[in-house]
This record gives C-alpha cells, structure tokens and sequence, in this order.
C-alpha cells in the first residue's frame, strides 16, 4: 500500500461534475463517430495492442480514467483480467451499461490504494492530462510501486508548451478543466524519475480535429 496519500487537486470536483455532464455525449459520439474508438486509429491500437502482448501474463491491469470503457472493454476481449476506474459516476454507469461483461468503480485517481507489487499493467490513455503538473508525478509513483516488476505503464497524451483552459466539449457541453500538455521528453524524464524505465514511445501529428500527441510505455525493473 501506498505510503502516503497524494495530494487532492484543487479542481477535481469541477472536473468531476464537468465529465459528468460530458458522458452521456461522449459515449454516444463514441458509438456514433469513433471518438475514443481505438480500433479506428490503427497506430493507437497498435500501442493497446503491444501494451497487451506484454503484461497479458503478468496479472491484473488497471484502465485509470477507462472513460465509458471502451479500452477496457477491448483489453477484456483479449483475455486480459482487466478493471476500469474513473472520476467520473455518470462515465461509469456508461461503462456499466455498454459492457456488461467488465468491472468499473468510481474513484480518483488520487484516490487510489494500491497493494505494492500488484498489478501487471497500468493505463493512464488520455486520463491524467487534467492532473496538475505537481500531481502527476505522485500519481506516476504510485504507479510505479503498484507493478509488479516487468509489470508496464502505457499512458498517452497531448503534446504542447502550453495548457488549455476548455470550457465547452464533445457537442458544445459547457466544462471546465485545464489540459495539462507536456513536451515527450519532459513526461519520459517525469515517468523515469518515479522508477520506471521507459520502452517505446509514439509520437503523432495533429490531425483534423486534434492536437499532436505522445504515447509512452514504460516498465518496472524487475
């Protein structure tokens, strides 16, 4: 178990009640436009893909921010034994009613007490950019503490020097949260100074309707 609790961000009950009003919005363009939809996105489904490939024996793995459980839903398809948690109440009963088949809590990710050692796999997919920038690193090293060794991290995220304030998302929906963004090479040095060594990273242009973005898998020493 963690040693410590990690610091509560400021926000996070605005931004809890800022995806709740989202979530019914965002499953449906989920469903409708394949938002989120990795199977849509064939160099994200790789990265899911070699992310499963590599923890499939290890034990359990945990989808941090699974959203309405799209990612979850298709680790759960491969054989993995996978959970997803999120913030969010209103994403989970989504998740809940879309995939039946699979386990959802409600949780922050701050929130979260994990065994030491426990864990084959952990997600943070395009969860953890609301976390202030003196908040990810301990949520990162409690990652860290829960891999078992050889277990891995994937996470992936906006690029840029700059935060975004959003006010509205996912059809007009009034929010408010700030899109933390990093540079790759802050967040690998970030993912290595809490114990993880990283193994692969993806980087991706901006596209039609999105900014650049990174994705980083990164293991635990054995």
């Amino acid at each position: 178990m963690r040693a410590h609790r990690i610091d509560r961000p400021a926000d996070l009950d605005v931004v809890r009640e800022s995806y709740d009003r989202v979530a019914d919005n965002y499953a449906h363009m989920a469903l409708t436009t394949g938002v989120g939809d990795i199977r849509r996105h064939p160099w994200l489904k790789a990265s899911i893909d070699a992310f499963a490939d590599t923890v499939g024996d290890l034990g359990p793995v945990l989808d941090v921010g699974c959203g309405p459980g799209m990612v979850t839903a298709y680790l759960a398809e491969r054989g993995l034994d996978v959970s997803g948690v999120d913030l969010s109440p209103r994403m989970i009963e989504n998740a809940r009613r879309l995939h039946p088949q699979c386990r959802f809590s409600v949780s922050s990710v701050t929130d979260l007490d994990l065994e030491e050692a426990s864990l084959g796999g952990v997600l943070g997919w395009w969860s953890l950019f609301t976390l202030p920038r003196d908040v990810l690193p301990q949520v990162l090293a409690l990652f860290a503490g829960a891999l078992k060794p050889g277990g891995h991290f994937i996470t992936g995220t906006h690029v840029g020097d700059e935060d975004k304030v959003r006010t509205e998302a996912y059809g007009g929906v009034p929010v408010r949260w700030t899109t933390h963004k990093w540079r790759p090479e802050q967040l690998v040095d970030l993912i290595e100074q809490a114990g993880l060594r990283p193994v692969a990273e993806l980087r991706l242009p901006a596209a039609e309707h999105t900014g650049p973005s990174v994705v980083i898998m990164a293991e635990r020493p054995a």
